[in-house]
């Protein structure tokens, strides 16, 4: 029989290396002078421990190991240990992001199908009213007071485990840890099958790719990355800020974190460290004790990460994994050397995004938006051409959850040498390989603009005319059929520009896109308010919504 494999033990060890130490520190109100308040804390031991009856509870009270469980409460020591309790009870966590509309939030509930629910009395309401999971949902766990909405609260829970001799399930790698729905930001949202072996890889390629060691003190403004914490060994400190909309963190509340609590790390999206970046441009700002920043979920433009630079520790360094839900990370890059492929990227090489984490094997095939269900059908491109980006490697997903026919688009079986299965994952994004074995993001597959005279990808056309001073950032989109679209650009204004001359903004665009054969292709451009962007990150720029607007409006330019 295979050993067990649970993530909740990096959690038990780390409680009996360092039971002490602070796990998670939370906002708990405002001082006179309007800083943030944190309170106390639970330390590892804490964690592990009031889990542990929380797990036992949670079967006592019905939830039998491999049922799943929806989990709706904010970011605060509950959220922790109402995670680790799911795990350790091999209850399957179903996590949705918040902020999704309520059409789809519902959609993803009824495909997920939980027998239990736990959430804060917000969400519960929200569960009667809206009908989530109606019919499905038999156990009903409360986090706080308790509402006249049937079921317990999470304190109950708690009190019962204590009580309980209950044994926890030895859980393997294969068994179904978790379902994670993606944001949604180019589809429907989906539900992604974790299983215990891939958090366990996950963890392991983290800590490998970065060099984390246990004992520092992380600040993750994106709240399910907090989770990696108390298995990497790190202190979070969650911050006073709304998590579904990074963009709009206030940069104060995030300096003064980091100082206050001496945080090592942090774990930003982009559009997050575009306003902390600018804001400590602004007001020439250090965070010596700040070593190490990751930055996720979209391209980190070069400028972001030059305007962070000087703000670090001497010697502090700015990663960017490239990655998805389905299979993170897949490759990194360090701030420095993007800083160095900045040229590259500006004349429309696409954006660097580093080398594979090994033991990841990342391999290129041609661009086809049809099944392929075994990896003898691939074909394979040629170096330096650009072609879809596929991963396989140990927390590389294999399946969506009741989502057949999206499986088996992003799914691809390949038979091994020693006779062996494994599953590869279609990233749904292209890229190309440099001689220096670099990967280079050009775009997602599904937002490539098809003209008669070939393909357009988004992160070749952009950053051309992302150098224009007024441009804030631009959006590549196709107007028409795929193999006879026309190629638009959208632009969103830096605030400061005010209200430009059209005319003149159109002519100094298509001056730029002269200098490069693939942007003179560019059949027109329009200035758009404010782009739509993904839920998750603030960053992942919604450009079928923007191509759908592009297509009832007159272009600016020939």
């Amino acid at each position: 029989m295979p050993d067990p494999c649970n993530i909740a033990d990096a959690l038990r060890r780390a409680a009996a290396q360092r039971p002490e130490a602070i796990a998670i520190r939370c906002p708990t109100g405002r001082n006179s002078d309007g800083t943030v308040r944190y309170e106390g804390g639970l330390s590892y031991a804490e964690l592990d421990r009031r889990s542990d009856a929380i797990a036992r509870g949670l079967i006592d009270y019905g939830l039998a190991p491999g049922t799943r469980c929806a989990l709706m409460v904010r970011p605060s020591p509950e959220l922790f240990l109402c995670m680790f309790a799911l795990f350790r009870a091999g209850i399957v966590p179903v996590l949705i992001d918040p902020g999704i509309s309520k059409k789809a939030l519902k959609q993803c509930l009824a495909e997920a199908a939980p027998l239990g629910f736990i959430g804060i009395p917000l969400a519960q309401l929200a569960r009667v009213l809206l009908g989530w999971a109606r019919g499905q949902v038999k156990r009903v766990i409360t986090v706080g007071t308790k509402l006249t909405l049937g079921g317990t609260v999470l304190a109950e829970i708690e009190a019962r485990g204590r009580r309980s001799s209950t044994e926890l399930p030895l859980t393997q790698g294969d068994d179904v840890a978790a379902i994670l729905f993606t944001s949604g930001s180019t589809g429907i949202p989906k539900g992604v099958t974790y299983r215990q072996r891939h958090f366990i890889a996950q963890i392991e390629l983290l800590r490998r790719a970065f060099g984390i060691e246990s004992g520092g003190v992380n600040l993750p403004t994106f709240p399910p990355f907090a989770l990696f914490d108390p298995a990497l060994g790190y202190t979070s400190i969650i911050p006073d800020m709304d998590p579904t909309r990074p963009a709009k963190a206030d940069p104060r509340r995030l300096v003064s974190a980091l100082r206050q609590f001496k945080i090592d790390q942090m774990f930003g999206s982009p559009a997050l460290l575009d306003v902390l970046s600018r804001y400590g441009q602004q007001h020439k700002l250090r965070l010596p004790q700040l070593k190490r920043v990751l930055s996720a979920g979209a391209p980190v433009p070069p400028e972001v990460v030059a305007r962070m630079q000087p703000m670090l520790a001497d010697g502090g360094e700015i990663w960017t994994p490239y990655g998805a839900t389905e299979c993170l990370p897949v490759a990194v890059i360090e701030g420095r050397e993007l800083r160095q492929t900045r040229i590259a990227t500006e004349a429309g090489a696409g954006t660097c995004v580093g080398r594979p984490v090994p033991p990841n094997e990342v391999r290129l095939i041609a661009i086809s938006d049809q099944p392929i269900p075994d990896w003898q059908d691939c074909q394979p491109v040629k170096r330096g051409e650009v072609g879809e980006i596929t991963v396989a490697g140990p927390s590389a997903t294999d399946e969506y959850f009741r989502r057949p026919e999206a499986t088996a688009l992003a799914k691809i079986r390949e038979r091994l040498a020693d006779g062996s299965e494994r599953i590869v994952h279609r990233m749904g994004d292209l890229g190309w390989f440099d001689d220096h074995g670099r990967l280079w993001f050009c775009g997602r597959k599904s937002q490539r603009v098809d003209s008669a005279d070939g393909p357009l990808f988004t992160e070749q056309v952009e950053p051309v005319f992302n150098l224009h001073p007024q441009v804030r950032r631009s959006a590549l989109v196709g107007i028409g059929p795929r193999g006879q679209q026309r190629a638009v650009l959208c632009v969103e204004l830096e605030p400061t520009a005010g209200k430009p001359d059209l005319k003149a903004l159109t002519r100094e665009l298509r001056a730029l896109g002269e200098r490069h054969a693939h942007t003179r292709r560019i059949d027109g451009f329009l200035v758009h308010p404010g782009f739509p962007v993904d839920i998750r990150h603030n960053a992942k720029i919604g450009r079928e919504a923007l191509a759908v607007w592009a297509a009832q409006r007159p272009l600016l330019g020939p």
